[in-house]
């Protein structure tokens, strides 16, 4: 577990004010091991988390006892699946910051396959308690977010990592505004690898549970896979399409792949001024992130743009000394946002310092959270990994845009290096993953965003190429 070193009365008050936050409460809650419930059935091994009235958000009892059932399960032969749950409205909607770094990455690199049903809100800690699976199955009731930014802190649990690892810059949007991903649209995104009805969760934790005995871990994998997928549930008539495809989706590309915060804004307010959805998105996005904290939104920019290059020790690490540098008062908006919208209840913009993103020097944020010879790195300690890095899990969800970038350049190694028209895309992409549901119209919307049609000539076929 990480070791913080306080060394003073006002450190200790921001260290116990974070890890209320990050816990949705702002009391102190008596450890009660009942608050995760544990079950075995055949194969699988279930937790849930039972603190509804908090909407199941992570005390530091609940993260020790959840550290502790997992390694247990890890080293158990007669565990072949691991599952997370929660109950009532939500899976998990935060957590204390003692201990939850390790958690992440246990939950990362445990042996045995892990199936995070991520069944009603999902944020904060919660995120870190499921994007870290293999298996992460949404339902119309999932509601996923990284929120950090209203309260004046920035996104953590190792959400650097796989958030840098979405397509485009769909992670720099979420991580900078804290908008909330609803239902389908979850696993369309990537932030879930499945799709079901809530109302078939039973089902699927009976399926799972008939796990045939003596597979390979391969075939396990497979197994869950399939088992999932039989319980997908395909899009109603009435259903509303998701909001980040098309024109918008292509916005989000084109405004946060810009290099900084003030850039980011220049071109949400430039796109802003067209009367179509593009417009009316940009106009809401701006509006959004200038309720932002300043300081946040530059450090939430850096830390993600790192993250890409890192791997998940190496951002958690990072994500620790962000965090330490918050509890050593680097900035006193974390404590303003807290009280603001959590305790006040303020639905306006909290009173930030600096106020405005022009007076939050690059150089600043640099040198205060991710230098090592920060004065506010005091007390970080290291971070204590209790299991080894495992092999990562092989895609079990939708493609990932930069999967068919490789495809359609012929640099992918089922291409042959030929090049490809729609129909022979597709059908590549789904002969990767039999049985996958949503692969074509996850193609068909990267194809109609990143490529054009070259059409038959008398040197050519007809085929897609990629547009930079």
């Amino acid at each position: 577990m990480s070791r913080y070193v306080l060394t003073s009365q006002s450190a200790l008050e921001r260290t116990s004010m974070l890890a209320r936050h990050m816990s949705s409460s702002l009391s102190p809650q008596s450890i009660d091991e009942s608050l995760v419930q544990f079950e075995s059935n055949l194969a699988s091994r279930t937790f849930m988390l039972n603190r509804d009235s908090k909407r199941n958000a992570l005390s530091h009892s609940m993260i020790k006892a959840l550290k502790s059932k997992l390694l247990e399960w890890n080293s158990a032969d007669l565990c072949e699946i691991i599952i997370g749950t929660g109950k009532g409205s939500a899976f998990c909607s935060g957590g204390d910051i003692a201990g939850k770094f390790e958690l992440n990455h246990l939950v990362a690199n445990l042996n045995k396959p892990y199936v995070a049903v991520i069944d009603g809100l999902t944020m904060g800690g919660g995120a870190g308690l499921s994007i870290h699976a293999p298996f992460r199955v949404a339902t119309e009731k999932t509601l996923f977010a990284m929120p950090e930014t209203k309260i004046g802190y920035c996104p953590d649990v190792g959400s650097n990592y796989f958030l840098s690892r979405l397509d485009g810059e769909i992670g720099t949007y979420l991580a900078m505004t804290g908008t909330v991903i609803k239902g389908r649209a979850v696993f369309e995104l990537g932030l879930g690898t499945h799709f079901i009805s809530s109302s078939r969760l039973p089902d699927l934790k009976a399926h799972l549970a008939a796990l045939p005995e003596g597979l390979s871990l391969d075939k396990v994998n497979n197994h869950i896979n399939t088992t999932i997928e039989e319980l997908y549930v395909e899009r109603n008539a009435d259903e509303p399409p998701s909001l980040l495809v098309g024109k918008v989706r292509s916005a989000v590309d084109t405004a946060f792949s810009q290099r900084t915060v003030e850039t980011i804004m220049d071109t949400l307010s430039e796109l802003s001024e067209t009367q179509d959805e593009v417009g009316r998105w940009a106009k809401v996005t701006l509006e959004e992130l200038q309720l932002r904290s300043p300081t946040s939104l530059r450090v939430s920019l850096e830390a993600v743009r790192r993250g890409k290059g890192m791997s998940l020790e190496e951002v958690l690490n990072m994500e620790l000394g962000i965090a330490t540098a918050y509890i050593n008062g680097a900035s006193p908006d974390f404590i303003t946002g807290v009280t603001a919208v959590l305790v006040d209840k303020f639905k306006g913009r909290p009173a930030w310092v600096p106020e405005y993103v022009s007076a939050v020097m690059d150089d600043h944020i640099e040198k205060t959270y991710f230098d090592s010879n920060s004065p506010f790195w005091i007390g970080k300690g290291e971070l204590d990994f209790v299991v080894d890095s495992q092999q990562p899990y092989p895609n079990f969800g939708l493609p990932f845009e930069e999967e068919i970038k490789l495809r359609v350049t012929g640099a992918h190694t089922d291409s042959g290096g030929m090049s490809l028209d729609l129909e022979e895309l597709i059908q590549q992409c789904e002969s990767s993953r039999p049985g996958k549901h949503g692969v074509r119209e996850k193609v068909l919307e990267i194809v109609q965003r990143r490529c054009k049609i070259v059409p038959e000539s008398s040197n050519t076929q007809s085929h897609l190429e990629w547009v930079y």
